[in-house]
């Protein structure tokens, strides 16, 4: 298996793994549980530049010439200047009242959505992506890596505190309540 730098080529499977990951949170957003719709508000971003789903802050996982998993990170420090095209275009497009909750912060950099392709689940994609991004961000850059899980997913919890992240406090995000976890 191969971890990289996505590029924009990358864009049409980098939105169908992400939105594995937040295809609800994408529902919330629209204001519609359309999957379409939602695919192609995500397309719109990661194949944009200088926005938090943008192809620039994500990493692909190949096997044999095919992307199997894909994340996107960003340097929480960063939110409301890299959320500010998605809450625009929200606004103008499906709800104008709009304002999500802050779901990072300076100080980490945040593991925003980690999908795997369904039918390579539980082969330990995950996992190697999640300890190439804390090899990049913590053991060489000494940097802080954040992320939030949902209560209701407690296999992915013990996934990231098996891998040395630790429980940090709790968010909010478009109504829903997450534990936030980090690494350092």
């Amino acid at each position: 298996m191969i971890i990289r730098k996505a590029t924009l080529d990358d864009s049409e499977s980098l939105a169908q793994l992400l939105l594995l990951a937040m295809e609800e949170i994408i529902y919330k957003f629209i204001e519609l549980k359309d999957y379409k719709t939602a695919y192609y508000f995500l397309l719109h971003f990661v194949a944009s530049e200088n926005n938090q789903y943008s192809y620039q802050n994500c990493f692909v996982a190949e096997e044999e010439n095919e992307i199997v998993a894909a994340v996107s990170v960003y340097d929480g420090g960063k939110l409301h200047e890299l959320r500010k095209p998605i809450i625009d275009y929200v606004r103008l497009n499906f709800n104008p009242d709009f304002d999500p909750e802050d779901e990072t912060q300076r100080g980490e950099f945040y593991i925003d959505s980690l999908g795997v392709n369904p039918k390579c689940q539980g082969k330990g994609i995950g996992s190697k992506l999640l300890q190439f991004l804390i090899e990049e961000f913590v053991t060489k850059n000494h940097e802080t890596l954040g992320l939030l899980v949902e209560e209701e997913n407690p296999g992915a919890k013990k996934l990231y505190l098996k891998l040395g992240f630790k429980v940090v406090g709790v968010k909010t995000l478009v109504g829903k309540t997450l534990e936030h976890l980090q690494v350092s």
